[in-house]
């Protein structure tokens, strides 16, 4: 029986693992600094928005476009996710198309996506119902993930594949395979640090680097998901309006701030992001302004960016096998199933090629 430890129990570590432990014959254990429940900045996955926006191109969608089917199935048949449906708008304004944001957008915003034949309900706005604010829009039917919910769900589910789960500080990424629940070596490590792939031996990817999110959390409901190309506030600011699923709040975004570490939400950021979100949608608040938003909460999360992509390969690091899953960005939760997939690809290899030995 085949020994996996998986490192890390953010979204990627924790569905990861769930994928492996339907494989019969696979003994998993996770191991991670951070669990679900704690709220830390080096731990990004609470933080996150979530939902489905697709931001990869043509030629690099297979993640996203891999994942989107176990999201809609959750959300329709599975209630304690914490995963419901939303209508979404996505707005686009012409001005933005050479700005930083703009070009991180523009597969999100343009009227031909990849995704156009995969999400429901694509459709292209009429030029007679756009908002002054954009030059065109499309929509379509996405999800929103209520995170507080959604990663216990994977834990739970984990565990009753027979997953162990246990907290450790690694230096090394090979320590982890003497930290196998059966007491022996592991046979693969997969690693799934996100952010701390950058400061761990043995991978120490200097081209992995946060790109900050600073939200707010209002009680306030929203009509719609709505997400826009681009502000007037500068590259590094963007607009977003997400409700999660069963109480979860509505999320109001956002920054997009590369190789910012700062954990701590900064007020001035705040309020233009409340500013930016009542003006595209005055019916958060009925049209009565910043002042009838009632907040949750402030928030920063640091998104695992990494400048080659998301890194889904093995190697062999100390003797070790490592199969990495790292990198995502913005785009953890929407290609969640497909890397998890394609991670898991990678250890059915190295274990075939153990076995052979």
């Amino acid at each position: 029986m085949p020994n996996v430890v998986v490192v890390g129990a953010g979204v990627s570590g924790l569905t990861t693992a769930l994928l492996l432990s339907k494989k019969p014959g696979y003994n998993v254990t996770i191991v991670a600094k951070h669990m679900p429940g704690d709220y830390d900045i080096e731990y990004t996955s609470p933080w996150a928005g979530a939902n489905f926006l697709p931001m990869s191109d043509k030629a690099s969608c297979k993640w996203e476009k891999n994942t989107w089917p176990e999201l809609a199935r959750l959300a329709k048949d599975v209630p304690e996710a914490g995963i419901h449906f939303q209508d979404t708008l996505v707005l686009n304004r012409l001005k933005d198309a050479t700005t930083a944001t703009g070009q991180w957008l523009s597969e999100l915003t343009s009227p031909d996506p990849w995704f156009k034949n995969t999400l429901p309900d694509f459709r292209i706005i009429p030029t007679s119902a756009l908002p002054p604010t954009a030059d065109s829009a499309t929509a379509f039917t996405s999800v929103c993930i209520n995170t507080a919910l959604y990663l216990p769900y994977l834990t739970s589910q984990c565990l009753r594949n027979g997953c162990t789960v246990s907290r450790s500080i690694l230096a090394h990424i090979a320590d982890a395979s003497l930290l196998h629940s059966s007491g022996k070596k592991a046979d693969v490590v997969v690693n799934c640090t996100g952010l701390s792939a950058s400061k761990l031996g043995g991978v120490m990817d200097k081209s992995v680097i946060p790109a900050r999110g600073q939200i707010v959390v209002v009680r306030n409901e929203a009509p719609h998901m709505l997400t826009i190309s681009g502000t007037d506030d500068g590259d590094e600011e963007v607009c977003y309006i997400m409700q999660r699923a069963a109480g979860g709040g509505t999320i109001l975004g956002g920054t997009y701030q590369k190789g910012n570490w700062e954990s701590q939400p900064d007020p001035s950021t705040a309020l233009r992001i409340m500013k930016r979100a009542v003006e595209l949608c005055p019916e958060l608040t009925g049209g009565k302004g910043v002042e009838a938003l009632s907040v949750v909460r402030h928030g920063v999360g640091l998104r695992p960016y990494r400048e080659e992509g998301v890194r889904v390969e093995k190697e062999m690091v100390g003797g070790v096998w490592v199969v990495h899953n790292y990198g995502h960005g913005g785009s953890g939760y929407q290609a969640s199933y497909g890397t998890a997939e394609g991670a898991v690809e990678l250890v059915d290899e190295v274990v075939g090629v153990k076995a052979k030995l």
